[in-house]
């Protein structure tokens, strides 16, 4: 047992504990269970779980968050188009997002998978200061993908 002070009082019974929480006018916590003897502590209950939440909300605070956002993009699409797409692509990498780029299949473009893999090659070199390919293209039946991670 701990004492308010956080002098440590020794191995008491249980009732002797209680009584010595009640001398001090505070509650009896148990700190931690699993250790041989059972470390407990005197002190208010409300204020240690107050002191845990406010705990764990910091730690929270401190979490790096992020999404993975998909950009869509065609064998055949324009190089207006694309690169509008590659600016989406370096806003989401800006703000430490990962990118899913997915090159999709329809009909008989399915045989153009070489120029779908090209398609990836390409924004993966065009954005390579400032982004890391996580995953390499793979094909996932009608659809090619790729993730991008930033730097």
């Amino acid at each position: 047992m701990i004492d308010p002070e956080g002098n440590q009082v020794g191995v008491l019974p249980i009732h002797q504990a209680l009584a010595k929480a009640n001398d001090y006018g505070l509650d009896l916590v148990e700190i931690s269970p699993n250790a041989k003897p059972p470390v407990c502590k005197i002190m208010d209950y409300g204020r240690f779980k107050y002191e845990q939440t406010k705990k764990q909300q910091e730690a929270k605070k401190k979490q790096t968050t992020f999404q993975i956002k998909e950009i869509k993009v065609r064998p055949k699409t324009g190089e207006h188009d694309l690169e509008t797409k590659m600016g989406h692509i370096r806003k989401f990498l800006g703000r430490k997002d990962k990118v899913k780029v997915t090159v999709m299949f329809r009909g008989r473009e399915i045989t153009l998978s070489d120029r779908g893999r090209a398609l990836l090659q390409q924004i993966a070199t065009e954005l390579e200061e400032i982004a890391v390919v996580e995953q390499y293209p793979k094909f996932e039946g009608r659809t090619m993908m790729m993730v991008l991670a930033p730097r």
